[in-house]
């Protein structure tokens, strides 16, 4: 399995407030989506999240976001490791994700881009 990178989770209440400190501090442009409720916007290494709270609760239990080259292989290495699977994998506004709990109870997100 190929990992790339992991993205930081952080949580705000404005959105639109956010991004331009989070742009001006990494250099990068926002990659701003929707999903459900939730409100993200990708800037760096660095995942912003806003929306209802009801819906933030569950997203606040997942530590990182892990970068793979390919989501499949992810969900096939980590069932061999004994992870279990909670979702996925699944489509989402930029490629596929897979959310997982680590044996030891950690619970992440694994995202690709393919389409």
């Amino acid at each position: 399995m190929d990992i790339q990178g992991a993205a930081l989770r952080i949580y705000v209440d404005d959105l639109e407030t956010a991004i331009p400190f989070y742009e001006r501090l990494t250099g990068a442009r926002a990659m701003s989506f929707a999903r459900g409720g939730v409100q993200v916007a990708a800037v760096g290494s660095f995942l912003l999240m806003s929306g209802p709270e009801a819906e933030l609760e569950v997203l606040r239990k997942v530590t990182a976001t892990i970068a793979v080259k390919d989501v499949e292989e992810a969900h096939r290495v980590l069932s061999g490791l004994g992870a279990r699977i909670i979702a996925g994998p699944v489509a989402t506004p930029v490629g596929r994700n897979l959310i997982v709990m680590h044996p030891d109870g950690a619970v992440f997100e694994y995202v690709d881009q393919a389409g």
